[in-house]
């Protein structure tokens, strides 16, 4: 096992299979796309360092949101832009392992951090009177860093248990990036050890998550119902609701890919919505989560008001 391991120097990224014309829209959607990513996401870092009125601990959640986004995306998308132009370009076995633990650590951490997300709003609801006691700097300190070292902890593991597994034969990953999955069908053993940790990994950090998730919005949907005004209910409601499309697209496209058997084209099937966690749910998350927010527009006006006499 350790001979056939050593041989492995390299992996090649297929990506996408498409025409020429194809993959030059595709390059120049996705740039696009990851730039709106990089700029909505750095903007909502900006405001919350630059402006005390954001030092709460809804915008302290957010805050790592942000830089969770920023991180994955980029992570995964220059390779793929990198592949659009030159698609037989290969990636080192250590870089392909690098890519795939930095992966995991950051979309688990972000599993985490929307339900750390979804009961702030849930205390914040339910209990407005408690909510000072509850949600304290200790408790959000502790709340927004055990995602980060938890799932740092859960993707090393996998990582390592990948290299316990010897490849031999074909080295193409049917893949935009080095996902885990893709690459344990190289294997040439057997690895059901890699699989039950996936399974295993998949239950802490997605389906329990996202069950919580649904308690928690659950929750906060029959507080909301008790609520007086008609506005504050409407207003309350589209809040929720826009959580609820981003919460379940995210949760949804991980259980498709780790959770529910394979289709009749795994691969594509998973290329495809692994393009949720590289380009939508980044670029989407600023928009749902903050900048529809009366306070962050509050807060970018004055921030805009105090550069113009400059």
């Amino acid at each position: 096992m350790g001979d056939n391991q050593t041989i492995v120097t390299e992996f090649i990224l297929l990506g996408f299979f498409l025409e020429p014309k194809m993959k030059t829209f595709l390059f120049g959607l996705f740039s696009l796309l990851y730039s709106l990513t990089l700029l909505g996401n750095s903007v909502i870092l900006g405001l919350i360092c630059l402006d005390s009125r954001l030092h709460t601990p809804m915008f302290f959640f957010i805050s790592h949101l942000a830089i969770v986004d920023i991180s994955y995306a980029s992570n995964t998308v220059p390779q793929l832009l990198g592949n659009n132009l030159d698609p037989v370009k290969p990636i080192s076995f250590a870089g392909c392992l690098t890519q795939t633990f930095f992966f995991l650590t950051f979309a688990l951490t972000e599993c985490l951090l929307l339900l750390v997300m979804s009961y702030d709003r849930y205390v914040a609801i339910c209990h407005p009177l408690r909510y000072s006691v509850i949600m304290n700097w200790k408790v959000c300190t502790g709340l927004a860093f055990t995602p980060w070292g938890s799932a740092a902890f859960l993707a090393l593991v996998n990582v390592i248990l990948i290299l316990k597994v010897p490849f031999c034969g074909n080295l193409e990953v049917n893949h935009f990036f080095c996902e885990l999955l893709s690459i344990l069908r190289l294997a040439c053993a057997n690895i059901w050890v890699n699989q039950v940790m996936v399974l295993i990994t998949s239950v802490l950090f997605l389906l329990g998550p996202f069950c919580l998730v649904l308690v928690s919005y659950m929750r906060i949907i029959f507080a909301i119902l008790r609520i007086q005004s008609g506005e504050g209910r409407k207003k309350a409601f589209s809040t929720c609701s826009s959580h609820l499309c981003v919460v379940g697209l995210y949760f949804g496209s991980g259980i498709v890919m780790y959770m529910i058997p394979n289709s009749s084209d795994p691969e594509q099937q998973k290329k495809i919505l692994s393009l949720f966690y590289s380009f939508f749910n980044p670029t989407l998350n600023p928009l749902i989560y903050s900048l529809r927010n009366a306070e962050v527009k509050g807060a970018l006006r004055r921030v805009l008001g105090k550069e113009r006499p400059k």
